[in-house]
Formats: structure tokens, C-alpha cells, sequence
């Protein structure tokens, strides 16, 4: 397994939160072809003297300097057209790829959306409101809405379905059915949105769960974590002092490893989180594919997700896909659905060794469950080469601002 950044994107993506439950059985207990790169130099990754360091490298001290590694971001529900002509093969790359082949490889078909947002009387938007997607009295899908007040649920999300009848769908919003026909968004189609008026009482609680794949060669690099935590945790405490945060982590190998899984809980004292991170190491694997199916599953049943108004993120930093066998392709979509149920956002965080249909299985991820993928870049020379991710114009960003934005961003 190539070398990453992993355990370093973790730390620091912990350490943003120094502000300072669901629990069941499944259910909780490269840069692109013209990618924009307009305000990025590599004195903004730098920061000093003496160049991008190379793997492993520190500054000085045997201390590694902070915020040096880069990455990019791309929300696919927000491009849909984007990812429609993917899908459709209308959007191919240079090369003439065809990436209509990774539904049916993974084993989850996104042709059929139900976009929904929810806001008061005023039009302000309603957050974390428990929506279901039912045909004939069976729930198709069930997501709760972001700080947009939006969400999307799916017909045939892991079952394909060609056509649908939107006359026979409906809509149970906070546990009250929506009267009023439903629009359905297919290939080729801006979003439709369905519009419901409601107020519900909501908070900034937030918790923050970091999934991280534990196989290979990444300590090397976990200096450059460390470096970046002191600088997160005071820029996110100054924004967010009136939030309650609390962070969990959770990392996993493969089956004959060591483990397969370990995890520290949600904590609101980021310390407990930032502590078990540092008495973690990197071994094992073997093989490219990883138990990324079990460590989702765990994630569910391990870390004790608040339950009702609050805020979900699940940050996932790996470098390999899942086993490609039947029953992990079951797990994946028995568990990535229940996510969206609870309103967990997944942020898939690609670093290198990632390839075409692994991208294709974390973007399918995140778009289940109204997150975003992020994935890391080579600008700042810092560990093995990262293809280029087939998204259209992005700005590169060192991967502790970015992440730091998107809490913003869920916090508001």
C-alpha cells in the first residue's frame, strides 16, 4: 500500500474543535483537467524557507511544520448536471473514459433524486427535520436536512429503477405528509426541488467522527498532523465558542490484521479524541482493498451519535476501496442508508492510492448521504502521487483551512 497522509489529515481535522445517542444494532448505538487553482501558490503551502518538505520530512527540530498538505473539494449534488453526464457518459475526460460502469460495479444508481428543502415562513432554512421518501406506505429512503435546510432522498438508490411514477410517491416531513405533488430528478435535469414550509427548534450541538483506514506506511507523516492542531482548535474554538463539539474516531484495518476496528467515543474534551490518535499506528493490509464496509458499520454501532437536533459529520481518510464481494457490497448498502436516516454526513477524504473506481465509490457515498468529497492534491509535494479526480474546476486549498471551512459552512 502506498504511503498517505492519513493519520495526519485526522489529527488535524480533531484538533479544529476545542470548544470545550444513537446507538443500535446497525443503526447508530490530482489536480482535474482545468482545474481552478486561482489564488493557490506554493508559499501558501510553505510558509517559510527550505521548500515543500518530501515524505516524512519535518522542519527543523524533528518537528513538522504546520498546514502543508493540499487538497480539493467537490459536492456532486451541487453539479448535478455535472455528475449526470458522467453517469450518462456525456462528460468524458480527455482519455475518453467511461465511468457509466461504476453504479453497477458498486452497486448504487442515483438517476432517480427527490431534492428537498425545508424552511420557516421567512424562507430561513430548517435544519436536522427527519424526512421520509414512501410509495405505498414503504419507505423508499430517509435523510434529515442540512444547515441549507436541504436533503435528498432516492428511489432505487441500491435497487436501479428506470422510470419512476412521481404520483405515487409522497413525502412525510417531521412526521406530517406533504400534500402536494412530487417532482422526481432524473439524468440530464437541473435539480427540482420540493419546497415545505415549517419551523422546528434547532441547535449547534455538532458531532464530528474521523473513520480512518490504519493499513500501510503513514505514520511517517504523522508530524505534520500535530503541527496542524494547535492552529485548527483556535481558529474553529474563536468561530464557534457558543457550539457544543464533540469528536470520536474510529480506525480500522483488514480481516488477519492486528484489529479490524478500534475507536475512542464521542467526547466533548477534544483531548480524550486527540489522545487515542496519537497511540494509534499504521500497519498491516497487505492487499489494496480494506474492511471499509466493517468500519462503516462500526461506525454506526460503536460511537454513540447524538440523537435529534444536532449537527452529524463523519470525516473518512482512506486510501483503498472495499472488497469487492457480495456480501461487503450488501453491508455498504444496508449502512450507507442508514447514515443518511440519522443524518450523518459523509466526507470521504481521497488520499493517494485512491483510483477511478474507488473515487466513483466515495463519491456515491458522500452524495447518499448529502456530504461532499474532498480529495487530496500533489501541490504541496507531500507524500505519494494522487490522481487526478474526474470533477470540473476546484480550488486548491490546504486540507486544515478546508476543513475547517466546511464546519463553518455546517455550523451556520
Amino acid at each position: 500500500m502506498k504511503r498517505i497522509h492519513l493519520l495526519s489529515i485526522l489529527a488535524a481535522a480533531v484538533a479544529m474543535l476545542w470548544s470545550c445517542s444513537t446507538k443500535n444494532e446497525l443503526e447508530p448505538s490530482v489536480a482535474p483537467e482545468g482545474g481552478d487553482k486561482s489564488g493557490y501558490t506554493s508559499d501558501d503551502v510553505v510558509g517559510g524557507e527550505g521548500g515543500v518538505p518530501g515524505e516524512g520530512s519535518s522542519n527543523g527540530g524533528g518537528q513538522a511544520q504546520a498546514g502543508r498538505v493540499t487538497a480539493g473539494e467537490w459536492r456532486d449534488l451541487d453539479n448535478w448536471l455535472f455528475w449526470s453526464n458522467l453517469m450518462t457518459n456525456k462528460q468524458a475526460d480527455q482519455e475518453g473514459s467511461d465511468y457509466t460502469e461504476f453504479s453497477s460495479y458498486w452497486g448504487f444508481y442515483t438517476n432517480n433524486r427527490v431534492a428537498v428543502r425545508v424552511t420557516d415562513v421567512n424562507g430561513q432554512p430548517q435544519r436536522d427535520v427527519p424526512i421520509q421518501l414512501k410509495r405505498q406506505g414503504s419507505v423508499l429512503y430517509e435523510a434529515r436536512t442540512d444547515n441549507r435546510g436541504e436533503t435528498n432522498l432516492w428511489v432505487g438508490l441500491t435497487q436501479q429503477e428506470q422510470s419512476v411514477d412521481a404520483s405515487a410517491l409522497e413525502l412525510v416531513v417531521n412526521g406530517a405528509t406533504l400534500e402536494q405533488a412530487l417532482e422526481v430528478t432524473h439524468w440530464g435535469e437541473e435539480p427540482k426541488w420540493n419546497e415545505c414550509t415549517m419551523a422546528i427548534s434547532a441547535t449547534r450541538d455538532i458531532d464530528i467522527a474521523f473513520i480512518v483506514d490504519a493499513t500501510g506506511s503513514m505514520m511517517d507523516e504523522i508530524d505534520f498532523l500535530k503541527a496542524d492542531l494547535t492552529n485548527i482548535i483556535n481558529t474553529v474554538g474563536s468561530k464557534h465558542s457558543d457550539a457544543a463539539i464533540r469528536t470520536a474516531a474510529l480506525f480500522y484495518r483488514d480481516e488477519g490484521d492486528e484489529y479490524l476496528t478500534r475507536a475512542s467515543d464521542f467526547a466533548a474534551n477534544v483531548s480524550v479524541t486527540t489522545a487515542f490518535i496519537d497511540k494509534q499506528t499504521a500497519d498491516g493490509g497487505g492487499d489494496y482493498p480494506e474492511a471499509v464496509h466493517t468500519a462503516l458499520e462500526k461506525g454506526l454501532q460503536d460511537l454513540s451519535w447524538r440523537e435529534g437536533n444536532s449537527i452529524r459529520l463523519a470525516f473518512m481518510l482512506l486510501d483503498a476501496p472495499p472488497h469487492k464481494q457480495e456480501d461487503v457490497i450488501a453491508s455498504l448498502q444496508k449502512s450507507i442508508p442508514l447514515y443518511a436516516k440519522s443524518g450523518i454526513r459523509i466526507i470521504p477524504v481521497a488520499a493517494s492510492g485512491v483510483d477511478k473506481p474507488t473515487e466513483f465509490f466515495l463519491r456515491f457515498a458522500a452524495i447518499a448521504t448529502d456530504g461532499t468529497y474532498v480529495f487530496l492534491t500533489n501541490d504541496s509535494g507531500i507524500g505519494g502521487e494522487h490522481i487526478a479526480a474526474t470533477v470540473g474546476d476546484y480550488e486548491v486549498e490546504l486540507l486544515s483551512d478546508l476543513i475547517i471551512r466546511l464546519i463553518d459552512q455546517y455550523l451556520q
